[in-house]
């Protein structure tokens, strides 16, 4: 039994594990690659998985980074079973068509370019029936409710905590009578998280794939975080300036319209306009409301109360690409929330263009920034950033409000760990980059007595 990395190893990107026995071929994940100017390159090959024998697909949730790389799996001929929660298929659809929409948009300026350049047209990643072959294959498997998806191999899922459908998964694997258990984490959510509940660990393993996008620290406080953003709300009021919230449709921006009533309802910050302007982020609220059999109960109050709601009586709703354009027109002081989450495609580019350059602005980055990503570089205090082949100085402020992240911090994810140590796995950190999974892997190997791998891309661990 072996399983191989084709993703998410040393990076927080393209998550995909390739399974082996004698008797079946299982992938967990197919995501792709984002960030950096080779995460194009990367998506375009296809890894050397024996598609044609491929037994099951199994995803811990819908983000891109997890999901992404399925239309060029049924491309190259897959015709299996993909197994997902319930909730999990919706978000998919959604994912996948929204990916599709930006991919032709991209590729049409880019081949503008290279025709004038005189060089020759790229053809696209996948077509759009592609994407509804994928769709056709998604087959739901329930929150622990063990299901046999190839030759000697039972799936189990648990609630990861992360996003809506989110899980942890189990994988028994039975080759000729020597059974082993393999774990993989998914991507964990904080313990407390708004609207979700808590993750569900398992309890004993041979081996584990566990996430470490923020193994090597703590995020703030709640608490702390409403603090800081009163204050840059309050300051964008005293300047009539906009507040721009990069988010990811699926997860942060329900926890950010969530947070955000809940500071105007409490009298913490003053009533003022919020402009929600994701036409995908309207859609997966609308999936978020309808599984209601996932809150924790606070957000069954939260629901009760018409916070999250499918009539957004709160926002003010930018569907089309006019009303979208029609924010570069609006004063300040206004929120306005827009994908993608790491700045590197979708309607928040061309907020930036507009704002950037302005320094009442101020820009509220509320979840993790890969390398390469422009996100990432605001972070790391770029003064000039380049969007849509144009110098955009940054005068706005830049925050990072970590406390409203939807992974797991140091210690969630060591206590996740902590109920699975007992039975003496042996452990590959995977899904963070080196700075937060070597942290991570020495408190482990100081507290447990386990020394972690660190698998690179293209390793073959042995179960």
């Amino acid at each position: 039994m072996t399983i191989t990395l084709y993703g998410a190893a040393g990076d927080v990107t393209g998550s995909a594990y390739y399974v082996q026995t004698d008797s079946a071929k299982i992938l967990v994940d197919f995501g792709v690659f984002q960030g950096g100017k080779t995460a194009e390159l990367r998506n375009r090959k296809l890894p050397p998985v024996d598609v044609k024998n491929l037994n099951a697909v199994a995803l811990t949730h819908a983000h891109l980074d997890h999901v992404g790389r399925l239309p060029l799996l049924v491309r190259a001929g897959y015709s299996n079973p993909i197994y997902a929660t319930p909730a999990s298929i919706e978000v998919v659809g959604l994912v996948l068509r929204d990916s599709f929409k930006v991919q032709s948009f991209d590729l049409e300026k880019t081949n503008r370019r290279r025709q004038r350049l005189g060089q020759s047209s790229l053809s696209p990643l996948y077509t759009l029936e592609d994407v509804e072959k994928v769709l056709d294959l998604l087959t739901p498997v329930g929150y622990n409710e063990p299901q046999e998806i190839a030759p000697g191999c039972i799936l189990r899922a648990t609630e990861a905590g992360h996003i809506l459908g989110s899980a942890s998964l189990e994988l028994t694997l039975d080759d000729r009578g020597n059974k082993k258990v393999v774990v993989f984490s998914g991507d964990l959510g904080p313990s407390g998280m708004a609207i979700l509940k808590d993750s569900v660990p398992f309890t004993s393993a041979d081996l584990v794939f566990m996430e470490s996008t923020y193994g090597d620290r703590e995020h703030r406080s709640l608490e702390q975080t409403f603090i800081e953003g009163q204050e840059i709300v309050m300051q964008a009021i005293k300047t009539k300036g906009k507040i721009l919230i990069p988010a990811f449709a699926i997860g942060r921006t329900q926890q950010l319209l969530y947070y955000i009533s809940a500071g105007m309802e409490s009298g913490r910050i003053p009533e003022f306009p919020v402009y929600l302007d994701s036409p995908m982020g309207i859609e997966a609220t609308k999936i978020y409301v309808k599984h209601t059999e996932l809150y924790d109960e606070e957000a069954m109050e939260m629901l009760n109360k018409g916070i999250i709601s499918q009539d957004f009586s709160r926002l003010r709703i930018c569907q089309t690409a006019e009303e979208s354009m029609a924010l570069n027109n609006v004063e300040g002081p206004c929120i306005i929330i827009a994908g993608s989450g790491m700045c590197d495609a979708g309607r928040i580019l061309h907020h930036l263009r507009h704002n950037l350059w302005r320094p009442e602005t101020a820009v509220l980055i509320a979840g993790y920034q890969s390398q390469g990503s422009l996100g990432r570089r605001l972070i790391d205090g770029a003064k000039k950033v380049r969007i849509f082949g144009e110098d955009i100085a940054v005068r706005a402020s830049i925050h990072s409000l970590g406390g409203l992240s939807a992974h797991a911090g140091q210690a969630d994810l060591l206590k996740w760990f902590n109920a699975i140590a007992p039975s003496r796995p042996r452990l590959a950190i995977t899904h963070g980059e080196d700075r937060a999974r070597i942290p991570l892997a020495e408190i482990i190997r100081q507290n447990y007595g386990i020394q972690p791998i660190l698998p690179v891309l293209e390793d073959i661990i042995s179960v």
